[in-house]
């Protein structure tokens, strides 16, 4: 009985399947390049990072030749941090979403689609269904760019966009906390398996900056330690660079909460020009 159960005979319709593969990866019309921002740990700052990286790459091109992306279908939070919240998207005439446009930006979102605090309960393939939505069904082109902020985790997000888009690359995001390398590894880990180029690691909250003397102290290390920071040794261990180490600065950081992005609300900052360095560094490797 056993035999039977777990036979190694595969059904000639199974061995058709296995044998046409993955969907073929199909790019999206007038995008040039898909750029990830990911990271398998919750509350980095990706999302922040992924809006403020996208407005910096935006100043290095054309007008509107940037778009984001964001893909976290659970918890959306590109249309606050755009300040875009409440906005709905149009249609053209050919029945595709108008990208909204905000400080020169094409950004979309599931959270732009629904009742602003209305949660999303779905199942993996009502998921799936609204990324290739996002992916598919919005007027994105033409851009030379699109960032795209994925949701914390190695779940059903990123097998959809991976295995149906053409991925440039991924920049990794993560602070230098231990529960965070620990996490990022596996995001890391994930993205090697599925063939996806690593651009390298941003290390956010790297230091304090303090808004009075603007002393900077380490968050994660002793202030007098030499070593190098844990999320600099991440990118020594797979041989990726370390892109910028990104500090937390009290007194920039309050546009998020109005919808405004440090790069737009304090240009001349420590944060922002490090943001601007990074859109520099992506630009060159893409």
């Amino acid at each position: 009985m056993f035999r039977r159960v777990f036979s190694t005979v595969i059904p000639e319709h199974a061995r058709k399947v296995i044998h046409k593969g993955l969907p073929k990866k199909l790019a999206i019309t007038g995008v040039d390049n898909i750029v990830m921002v990911s990271s398998a740990k919750g509350g980095v700052g990706k999302s922040t990072i992924a809006v403020n990286l996208a407005i910096a790459l935006s100043r290095l091109k054309a007008p509107n030749q940037v778009g984001l992306l964001d893909s976290d279908v659970f918890g959306p939070s590109v249309p606050e941090l755009m300040g875009v919240s409440g906005i709905q998207p149009n249609a053209n005439d050919r029945k595709q979403i108008i990208p909204i446009q905000n400080y020169g930006i094409k950004c979309m979102s599931i959270g732009s689609l629904i009742k602003k605090d209305s949660a999303v309960v779905w199942r993996g393939l009502m998921v799936m269904r609204a990324v290739q939505t996002l992916l598919r069904q919005v007027a994105w082109g033409p851009l030379n760019t699109l960032v795209v902020d994925t949701p914390p985790g190695t779940g059903d997000v990123h097998l959809s966009l991976i295995q149906n888009v053409p991925i440039r690359g991924s920049v990794v995001v993560t602070t230098s906390h231990p529960l965070s390398l620990s996490d990022t590894r596996r995001g890391i880990e994930m993205l090697l398996k599925l063939n996806v180029p690593l651009l390298g690691v941003v290390e956010n909250m790297a230091k304090f900056v303090c808004p009075s003397c603007k002393f900077t102290t380490p968050l994660w290390c002793a202030a007098d330690s030499t070593e190098e920071s844990g999320a600099a040794k991440l990118a020594d261990q797979y041989e990726i660079p370390l892109l910028c180490q990104i500090p937390f600065e009290p007194n920039v950081s309050d546009g998020k909460e109005k919808g405004i992005p440090v790069v737009i609300s304090h240009p001349t900052s420590f944060t922002a020009t490090t943001f601007v360095e990074l859109a520099c560094q992506i630009d060159n490797l893409l």
